[in-house]
């Protein structure tokens, strides 16, 4: 939430930091946010913007603030907020030190707050404080689930983009991925992937935490029945970033593992097939990984063989299989690269008219 410049005042040197006058300042500032003074917390946020130092020697301004976010007043809890969430950037002990200083429950509040910026500040708040393990299945018994959800599906861009990345981080929990899925996420997510760049951090993360959920037919259930859905992720997979691609390979081996003979058909009608070959070549180890086995599921079609001529298609065959490493050179893997790419060029209109409907 903070400009990444660096606060005006700047870094002292090491034998500034050890100035008395210095920590007698601190101390009297940490003494102004006991008293309740809002101006002293809006000072804390300003030091501790770009300075870790100041994150450490302030964090003693914890409790206090906590005290003064549950207060309730509107612009002492923003104040409060704002700097609970520069302590937090970047420090395990202030992340674990807010989290038991009781700041979850008015921050869920502020989840549910008609103020956009304000439920916007609390999912920042909730994004930071989930990135430490020893908060997540605390933060995963408040109730903040169902809540970070419901900012994804309504609140403004930047929460809905954190609430993707706070749901991501709980999801590394296993049990709690029932509990992301009860409360319908696919449609936001899936909103969310149609309307932002495919190479960016929330794609990834929202390709990640899909990867995770399809392992519930649950899930695959609302993917499938979310219109352009399967697409979007197929979109990500060819434009993507490494890892974002990595993520949506992932995603859409767990689906045709869970159930080949329903969903291969569905993944080769949105045109996968092209991103799956570029992936065995120029993607991650894991993708280049999952491309050659959902390659080697979908490779068995019911569609018609091509009318292209044998040498033309020869020579396209030939070109990707001698970029693959190793023992993909051999024979087979030539004949399924060929059956590869006979089915995405008979699929290849089709796929650029779907695309067009979602434009």
């Amino acid at each position: 939430m903070e400009s990444p410049e660096a606060c005006s005042s700047g870094e002292a040197s090491p034998v500034a930091a050890e100035r008395p006058s210095e920590a007698a300042a601190l101390r009297a500032l940490i003494d102004r946010v006991r008293a309740g003074e809002v101006d002293a917390a809006r000072e804390v946020r300003r030091l501790t913007r770009a300075s870790a130092r100041h994150r450490r020697k302030l964090a003693p301004a914890v409790e206090p603030l906590v005290a003064m976010l549950r207060a309730g007043a509107p612009d002492a809890g923003e104040a409060a907020l704002l700097a609970l969430l520069n302590l937090a950037v970047r420090d395990e002990r202030n992340k674990t030190k807010i989290v038991d200083a009781g700041a979850l429950e008015p921050l869920l509040g502020y989840l549910q707050s008609s103020d956009l910026n304000l439920q916007e500040y609390a999912t920042a708040a909730l994004l930071t404080l989930s990135a430490s393990s020893t908060n997540k299945p605390i933060i995963s018994a408040s109730g903040a689930i169902p809540l970070l959800v419901q900012v994804l599906k309504e609140g403004n861009p930047q929460a809905k983009n954190d609430a993707v990345m706070a749901l991501y981080n709980l999801s590394t929990i296993t049990d709690n991925l029932q509990a992301i899925l009860a409360v319908q996420p696919i449609p936001p997510l899936i909103e969310l992937l149609k309307g932002g760049k495919r190479s960016s951090k929330t794609a990834d993360k929202c390709c990640a935490l899909l990867e995770s959920l399809l392992a519930f037919d649950q899930c695959r259930v609302a993917l499938t029945s979310e219109e352009g859905g399967v697409l979007t992720v197929v979109e990500v997979l060819e434009e993507g970033s490494l890892q974002g691609r990595e993520h949506a390979v992932g995603a859409l081996l767990t689906m045709c593992e869970s159930d080949r003979s329903k969903y291969r058909d569905l993944i080769l009608n949105e045109g996968a097939i092209p991103g799956l070959l570029e992936l065995t070549v120029h993607g991650t180890p894991k993708s280049r990984m999952k491309a050659h086995v959902l390659l080697d599921l979908l490779r068995n079609t019911p569609y018609s063989r091509s009318r292209l001529q044998p040498d033309t298609l020869e020579n396209i065959v030939t070109n990707i299989a001698s970029q693959i490493d190793g023992e993909d050179r051999g024979g087979k893997a030539k004949k399924m690269l060929a059956e590869m790419v006979k089915v995405s060029m008979e699929q290849s209109l089709r796929h650029l008219q779907r695309r067009a409907s979602f434009a």
